[in-house]
């Protein structure tokens, strides 16, 4: 089974690492795969190093129709059973004299299956957005679900003193995008009511200066800090006393599966990712979208309340261990391919 993988992004974000994770278990799984990565994604040594087969040459150059040329000579020479693509900007580049063998489009969002109209069968990451596929007329015979995992490793807890929080302060931890859907102005606001506690904002994206000059407006800029994109995401999680998500928008949000995965408490808005996910003071606490004063009130609940706190870590593993280890959903995605193969 040969399966071209086709990851066109080059920036930070929750597909590109998420599609790396992919490759890499299905790589230590002993599935034949070669890869089209640009040299300047994130991940792309990390992969190379790993043994995978890359094929950087087809967006080694600008210009579109050359990066649909080379992958169309690639797709004639390496003969693959199976092409993915991980997103639009990848589904784009399947040429139109596609060959005949299934190409898959991953929805991670509520994506216009318009832009994927070279793909054959589609995968979503929630139920929700499989519904959403098929509504915007996708076949319901060729829209399936796998969800994303969490990539968590048994490491000790990120150094406060390195990151300039003491040592008994309570730590929030939101692990996101700077970007506007992503709420993070709601928990700035909310940790007026925390003179004490410090949020670490672990991410990169264009609204850091807004932030940063949000923070200072609200007097909490010394107890903010502002990671940048990071890879120790274990650690932090391990560290924080909760993680928040409190995003507008959020299809999925990989990070309540890391939450459950490292045992951290998570707090999240009701968007649609969270409210599929998460049972309220179950798994996690869910609060209305944009409501400072509610999020402020759901973090000091899990911050006072130790059975509370006990409860949601048990009941988020428990489900994280069922249904979203790396083994589990590697699984799933050899069993989707060897079912596309075989018929």
């Amino acid at each position: 089974m040969r399966i071209l993988q086709i990851m066109a992004g080059r920036g930070h974000g929750g597909a590109e690492t998420y599609s790396s994770d992919v490759l890499l278990q299905l790589h230590r799984a002993g599935i034949d795969q070669c890869i089209v990565m640009s040299r300047q994604a994130p991940r792309y040594a990390e992969l190379e190093k790993q043994g995978l087969r890359m094929a950087p040459h087809v967006l080694d150059t600008p210009f579109r129709l050359l990066q649909k040329f080379r992958l169309q000579r690639l797709i004639r020479h390496e003969k693959p059973d199976v092409i993915q693509c991980w997103m639009r900007r990848a589904a784009s580049l399947v040429p139109k004299m596609a060959p005949s063998v299934p190409v898959i489009g991953w929805f991670g969002g509520y994506y216009n299956p318009e832009h994927f109209r070279r793909c054959s069968h589609f995968v979503g990451v929630t139920k929700d957005i499989v519904r959403h596929m098929v509504e915007n007329k996708v076949s319901a015979a060729r829209a399936f679900y796998i969800p994303t995992f969490p990539d968590i490793v048994t490491v000790p807890p990120a150094d406060r003193a390195a990151l300039s929080t003491p040592r008994e302060a309570k730590v929030f931890l939101a692990l996101s995008r700077l970007h506007p859907k992503k709420g993070l102005d709601i928990l700035l606001t909310a940790l007026r009511n925390f003179p004490d506690a410090y949020v670490w904002l672990a991410g990169d994206g264009p609204l850091q200066q807004k932030l940063e000059a949000l923070a200072r407006d609200l007097g909490v800029i010394d107890r903010v800090r502002f990671l940048g994109w990071r890879t120790d995401r274990s650690a932090l999680l391990r560290a924080a006393d909760v993680c928040v998500l409190p995003s507008r928008y959020e299809p999925f949000g990989t990070v309540i599966l890391e939450a459950w995965a490292a045992g951290t408490p998570l707090v999240a808005c009701r968007s649609a990712g969270p409210v599929a996910h998460i049972e309220d003071t179950v798994n996690g606490l869910l609060v209305p979208i944009d409501d400072a004063s509610g999020l402020a009130h759901a973090m000091r609940r899990v911050v006072n309340d130790e059975d509370l706190r006990r409860r949601l870590v048990a009941q988020g593993y428990a489900i994280y261990i069922k249904n979203y280890t790396p083994e589990a959903v590697t699984q799933q995605w050899i069993q989707f391919y060897k079912k596309l193969c075989e018929n």
